[in-house]
């Protein structure tokens, strides 16, 4: 593994050269192509420096305890040499989960999430406005696309159901425990009485499927095109540009009108129901591993309750690792990160703990 990491520590040296070359900024694609690179190696480069500073700190406290033998800063020494050799172990650990994580092409994948209004009327649709601007700015902070699939919104300027592809380094290692039931609790506008209303919106993750992960065969698939409605202007309603694609087999029916071109609406219509015909294959298998499935830090299942805003209490709690945090309006603004880090670090203990 060590052999492994001196690799990559130099690799990303060699990187950072390159990419402060003027010849390589002349060259777009290949520009592109060293940061992406360079971005795969940070993470791991900068733990390996971390577990090799602990190293050198181990190394220092040894040649003082030879030297000092018996005194008291020998023992003083000998206590912290303890902490020293056990946060080494962890950092080992942390390295090892590190180098699998960079071997799984699923989590460096593109994902399409879909939010959608649940349970409690015009709040729930508010609701799920405030969960899509929500993530699009935690997405533009990473420096992510947002490309919207399609958009239902409601009267008072909530969102019914959006659909939209994010698009970026890492994506589904970043949003993958965001799938499941959220819950609002707050005092509508509407609320003359100051009651508190609970409402939810659902939140699906799905990472983008490959060509080779999902067989779609031509004759299980019923297309239908239709005029576009909505926002759009004159052009939606002239031209047929609304694409309906239904899977016969599995009964799941996309459809997409963001595009005037109906070429475009089809790709992007194509592009969420691979991505849905790769969850339900992957959620046929989870059902049969039941007993691995209750061990993750999410169950992969859209009707589990994952987590609950309270606005009175300015509190965000994830339920499944018993989180709160007290920055609700912060969070609301894409600052995700640390609810985002935690469900990280507790799926690598439970995948640690297993190993």
């Amino acid at each position: 593994m060590f052999e492994s990491l001196k690799d990559k520590k130099e690799q990303f040296k060699k990187l950072e050269k390159e990419l402060s070359s003027p010849d390589l900024l002349s060259d777009r694609e290949k520009y592109r192509e060293k940061t992406k690179q360079y971005a795969d190696l940070k993470e791991i480069v900068e733990e390996y420096d971390r577990y090799l500073a602990l190293e050198a700190e181990r190394e220092s406290l040894c040649r003082m305890i030879e030297e000092e033998g018996e005194s008291e800063y020998a023992q003083l020494a000998g206590k912290e040499l303890e902490g020293i050799e056990k946060a080494l172990g962890g950092k080992k650990k942390d390295l090892e989960d590190l180098l699998l994580l960079e071997d799984s092409e699923e989590l460096k994948r593109n994902v399409i999430m879909e939010i959608r209004a649940g349970t409690g009327g015009v709040e729930a649709g508010l609701f799920a406005g405030d969960l899509y601007k929500m993530y699009t700015k935690y997405s533009a902070a990473k420096g992510w696309k947002t490309p919207v699939i399609s958009l239902t919104e409601t009267e008072l300027g909530g969102v019914k159901e959006v659909i939209f592809s994010v698009e970026g380094h890492n994506v589904f290692r970043h949003l993958r425990f965001e799938k499941g039931t959220h819950r609002v609790q707050r005092v509508p506008e509407t609320e003359a009485s100051g009651r508190i209303h609970t409402s939810a919106a659902t939140v699906a993750v799905l990472p983008e499927a490959e060509d080779v992960e999902v067989d779609i065969n031509s004759q299980d698939l019923r297309i239908d095109v239709y005029r576009a409605s909505g926002a759009g202007g004159q052009h939606v309603n002239k031209t047929e540009s609304a694409v309906r694609i239904t899977h016969l087999p599995t009964g799941i029916v996309v459809s997409c009108q963001d595009e005037r071109s109906q070429h475009k609406n089809k790709n992007k219509a194509m592009k969420v129901l691979k991505a849905r015909l790769l969850e339900k294959k992957e959620e046929d298998q989870m059902k049969q591993r039941s007993e691995a499935r209750k061990k993750q830090v999410g169950s992969g299942d859209r009707s589990e309750k994952i987590r609950t805003y309270n606005f009175p209490e300015n509190r965000v709690t994830d339920h499944r690792i018993n989180l709160s945090l007290y920055d609700l309006a912060n969070i609301l603004e894409g600052d995700l990160e640390g609810l985002v880090e935690a469900l990280n670090k507790a799926d690598r203990e439970l995948r640690l703990n297993e190993a």
